[in-house]
């Protein structure tokens, strides 16, 4: 009986973490308890193992060098707090109120036009904050209440500002994206180039959601009324500054294009924004009127943040910053917007460090409960188990994706992305590498997976977020006066199943078309045109042997070519000259002529620089 406990440690110690877990134990320390419980376990079962367990006592002095090497000294985890310090200061700055109200107004007088308003500015939170609990809030805060005034549909309202905050997980610069980069050994650079198109690609799906509804469904999401747009029409003239934009931008690039080369469009391009922005400036504050309202607000209040975006990830997508370096210029970028707005004070600054310090704390501590677990795991060759038991599934490469989505879709109903990175990934990437799957592919895969874990019930965090904000008793509208129902813990429910089922066919999206993700290694090489050609025997190439570029002086690396224009081929054995003509190997069948032995020289002729046995200068030096 204890033989085939030893031998079936690791199963057996993988389902009673499950059961820490089930049982509501905190997960850091469920980890760390589990592992710890199983290395006593496993070195008094050692013996009877028959080598499938590799503990002992002195292995417990490994514990150290794992906390400090992977926790202390993960440079690629320090960006996790300086992303988190700039997504709350964002959202204390007010930016998602000014882009909701500037965004609402654009698209107001189209059906669906606030849903889309909130998806789009869930995707600008998303590119610039990166975190869910920041995006959720603040729009449940601001939209909910515009979009209940308005007649929405409480489920398409409350599973579009739910589903909307959840984007920031997978588009960059996404802290899941952060810890995935960590966990699978990849680049974080790479992981955010591989994660930009399939982020759009769900921004897009998102939309054509609210899209349909807008045609099967009209007064689920009726327009703004006319009243209630306030900055009025004018999108012909925003149409026309940015016609003018990109003239100013082709004009630009024309001209530097000689002179900074492949930078010349980022240039061109930072020019023409900067002067669309100045001229809104000018024109709103002088009152010329160049511009309507519409569009004045529009340019004034979407630049900055996607100058923010440029900032991070266009430094990162350059090669200019890394992504440590990119989250602390956005926290400097955030901190001089919410300056620019007059909302930055110390208790925004004291409010986001403390929200950063119990994230980053919350993380740390769950990576060195993952480290204990893993020691001992690996110890018990629980790896090894995993990989077998993941690679022998039916299918081949796409039996065993299928298989990890299904299995971390499950485990997302109980564990967040944080849990599901650091207990399930370093288990699963072993035997996705042996299958030959690029590891980029893999982690966007599962960042959209672990996308879902915010959002199906019962225990969703974006739904924990809104449910936390949208009103549970009837309250009076400040605006029309009237009484408004509240927003039931249901419709919240059931208005984020639409968008888990897209969740659920953008991951096979990106099963089916790795191309998605796989641009992030540039445009791939032709080699079909490519030719190697070996330079011939009278041009002085590998023909001539190795004459004249080790015996013939300093020449030509591939020997030069005589004068008759054959090669000149010395008698068997023939080594004089340094090295110089081609080897004799002999006639076919014939094996070639042993060299005479190589006759003592005078001491003196050595101290000159003779070799014993070869005649005239050292070898490689010729005669030059």
């Amino acid at each position: 009986m204890m033989e085939l406990i030893a031998q079936n440690m690791a199963p057996i110690m993988f389902v009673s973490l499950i059961l820490f877990l089930l049982a509501g134990y905190p997960v850091a320390f469920a980890l760390g308890a589990n592992g710890l419980l199983f290395f006593l376990i496993g070195v008094e079962l050692a013996p009877l193992s028959n080598g499938s367990i590799n503990l002992s006592w002195p292995l417990l002095g490994a514990i150290p060098d794992r906390f400090f090497g992977g926790v202390v000294a993960n440079e690629t985890l320090l960006a996790v707090p300086f992303f988190t310090f700039m997504g709350i200061v964002l959202e204390k700055s007010g930016m998602a109120e000014d882009l909701l109200d500037t965004i609402g107004q654009l698209f107001g007088p189209i059906r669906g036009g606030l849903a889309y308003a909130v998806i789009i500015v869930g995707a600008l939170l998303a590119a610039t904050t990166g975190v869910v609990a920041a995006s959720v809030i603040a729009m449940g805060l601001i939209s909910l209440p515009i979009m209940l005034r308005y007649g929405y549909d409480r489920r398409i309202a409350a599973g579009t500002i739910a589903a909307s905050g959840t984007l920031a997980q997978i588009i960059p610069p996404s802290l899941v994206l952060i810890v995935l980069a960590d966990q699978l050994g990849r680049s974080v650079g790479d992981m955010y180039k591989g994660a930009l198109i399939p982020g759009l690609v769900l921004t897009g799906l998102y939309m054509s959601y609210v899209f349909v509804m807008s045609i099967i469904r009209p007064e689920a999401v009726p327009a703004l009324p006319k009243e209630a747009r306030t900055l009025g029409s004018g999108v012909t003239s925003l149409l026309v500054a940015l016609l003018i934009g990109c003239g100013i931008f082709y004009a630009m690039y024309s001209r530097l294009h000689e002179s900074y080369g492949a930078n010349a469009d980022v240039l061109a391009a930072v020019v023409a924004v900067l002067a669309i922005y100045a001229a809104a400036l000018i024109d709103k504050t002088f009152r010329i009127g160049l511009m309507s309202r519409l569009a004045q607000q529009v340019i004034i209040v979407l630049i900055p943040p996607l100058a923010l975006i440029f900032l991070v990830l266009g430094t990162i997508f350059l090669g200019i910053a890394t992504p440590t370096e990119g989250g602390a210029m956005g926290a400097v970028g955030a901190l001089l917007l919410a300056a620019v707005k007059g909302r930055l004070n110390m208790t925004v600054v004291s409010q986001a460090l403390a929200a950063t310090t119990r994230l980053s704390a919350f993380v740390m501590f769950i990576l060195i409960g993952a480290r204990i677990f893993s020691l001992t795991f690996y110890g018990v060759n629980g790896h090894i188990w995993v990989e077998h038991l993941l690679t022998s599934l039916p299918g081949g490469e796409l039996g065993f994706l299928i298989a990890v989505s299904v299995l971390v879709f499950l485990l997302a109903f109980f564990l967040d992305f944080f849990e599901l990175a650091f207990i399930i990934v370093p288990l699963l990437a072993p035997a996705a590498e042996s299958l030959g799957i690029d590891l980029i592919w893999f982690g966007i895969i599962l960042g959209v997976n672990m996308q879902t874990s915010f959002m199906h019930p019962p225990f969703g965090f974006a739904l924990f977020y809104l449910r936390s904000v949208a009103p549970k008793q009837p309250y009076k509208d400040r605006v029309t006066g009237k009484t408004m129902d509240p927003v039931r813990t249901s419709q919240i429910y059931w208005g984020a199943v639409p968008f888990v089922c897209i969740q659920i066919v953008m991951i096979g999206v990106v099963i089916a078309f790795p191309q998605m993700v796989m641009h992030y290694k540039g445009a791939p090489v032709d080699t079909s045109n490519v030719r190697l050609e070996i330079p011939a025997s009278g041009s002085g190439g590998f023909g001539g042997g190795l004459g004249g570029g080790l015996g013939g002086g300093l020449g030509s690396p591939f020997g030069q070519a005589p004068s008759g224009g054959d090669a000149q081929v010395p008698a068997p054995g023939g080594l004089g000259g340094g090295l110089g003509g081609v080897p004799n190997f002999g006639a076919p069948g014939e094996q070639p002529a042993p060299a005479s032995a190589p006759e003592p020289r005078p001491a003196e002729s050595q101290q000159q620089g003779g070799s014993p046995g070869l005649s005239g200068p050292p070898p490689g030096l010729g005669g030059n």
